[in-house]
């Protein structure tokens, strides 16, 4: 599917718009209730990413494909391989296959489990014959995804002697890491992050409880940016979110305060009011615990046609397509002079945009949602505009929603 984008006919936005809950509380609260099925959910998210996770828990034999979802991938063979009696082979779409696995698989191994590369060592497909996993102890690289820590963490309990996991270096991405530690307590699970070294009890059972999913923040960065990219006075009200949330990119409130937004918390929502410019024309950020917003704050800098550097990016490259590179091709389509390096990101300010632009989007739905606000400043085409339905289905509604013209071609 390929969509025209063409800017709102109204510059000022005023709109509310309701957001499904986070994919990554979605997904590690989906896991908890595998576990311990006494456990409800409320708000889970319409993403593909949360159909796939649950679809693959209800399996126990057979083929696991999981697409393009990499939670899943790693939440899902730490989930098998802690099963005993399940025998399953987890695999995922073409890109899904090169993106590295080892180092989860390593660690699972480590403790017993019996995971086995059905084609190239150190990447999916997998197969998987769950075990009891009586070991305890575990280490891991401080800086790789928190996805591969938190696929440890969240099995951690249902293990006979539960966990304890050291991290070796210096520690990225805390806030997921702090996720799913908050999710484990709300159900009763004690744990401890002391350092480098994060400890979780065996629970055989737990009481009966409620998890609530909070909307997804990576999709509220999107409208961050529409506000930022509009016209003083633009107000949108998002909902539902905490002031208090689970969610690292929830740091957004802090950065886009920089491109004159202004976040006010009432009622279980959030008001984006724009109250003024930026306030430099070169913007510097550390996005090691929030790397998922780097896309959109990079394209709001391109439409504001000011500079940035973003720095903490070492995971980009391994993400659904190599994000940095992606970034670098379709920024400069526009004019963006994009200097990248393996963890950092450097956009030069520039005077203009070009126009007749068509977007390649890389089967990655933040390239497609991450670009959509541009449209406020320049006409362009999407191509593939259907991967948003990956994390947020109705993101190009919304935007109609908001006054935006968005025509199939």
């Amino acid at each position: 599917m390929r969509l025209q984008l063409t800017s709102p006919s109204d510059n000022k936005i005023q709109r509310t718009i309701a957001i499904t809950g986070s994919k990554s509380e979605t997904n590690r609260s989906l896991l908890l209730q595998a576990l311990f099925p006494n456990i409800k959910i409320e708000n889970l998210s319409n993403s593909d990413d949360g159909e796939v996770m649950q679809k693959g828990l209800q399996k126990s034999t057979g083929v696991v494909d999981i697409h393009h979802a990499g939670t899943a991938m790693r939440f899902l063979t730490a989930y098998f391989a802690s099963q005993e009696g399940k025998q399953v082979t987890l695999t995922g779409s073409n890109r899904m296959q090169e993106r590295p696995i080892k180092i989860l698989v390593e660690a699972l191994q480590s403790l017993g489990a019996d995971i086995q590369y059905e084609k190239e060592a150190g990447y999916p497909p997998l197969k998987i014959t769950g075990k009891k996993l009586e070991k305890s102890k575990v280490s891991l690289p401080a800086n790789i995804s928190s996805q591969y820590i938190s696929a440890l963490l969240l099995i951690a309990p249902s293990l006979e002697n539960g966990l304890e996991l050291e991290l070796i270096g210096k520690i990225t991405s805390v806030p997921y890491i702090k996720m799913t530690l908050a999710l484990l307590e709300q159900i009763g699970v004690p744990s401890s992050f002391e350092g480098n070294i994060i400890k979780v009890a065996p629970k055989a059972t737990v009481k009966a409880t409620t998890l609530v999913v909070e909307s997804d923040w990576s999709s509220a960065s999107y409208f961050y940016s529409i506000v930022a990219l509009c016209e003083v006075g633009t107000e949108i009200q998002l909902s539902s979110y905490k002031q208090n949330s689970l969610q690292g990119d929830s740091v957004l409130a802090d950065i886009y305060k920089d491109f004159g937004v202004e976040t006010t918390f009432a009622n279980n929502s959030i008001r984006l009011k724009k109250i003024g410019g930026a306030k430099s024309d070169h913007l510097e950020y550390d996005l090691s615990n929030a790397p998922d917003i780097a896309q959109t704050i990079a394209v709001t800098c391109l439409g504001l046609c000011i500079g940035c550097h973003l720095t903490g990016l070492h995971t980009l490259p391994i993400k659904e397509t190599d994000r940095l590179a992606a970034l670098q091709t379709e920024l400069g389509k526009f004019g963006g002079n994009v200097d990248i390096d393996s963890e950092s990101l450097t956009l030069t300010e520039q005077s203009q945009l070009n126009s007749n632009v068509s977007v390649d989007t890389y089967n990655d739905h933040r390239m497609a949602m991450a670009f959509g606000p541009l449209a406020l400043k320049i006409g362009f085409v999407v191509n593939d505009a259907e991967v948003v339905s990956k994390s947020y289905p109705d993101f190009w509604s919304d935007l109609k929603a908001l006054g935006f013209v968005v025509e199939e071609l």
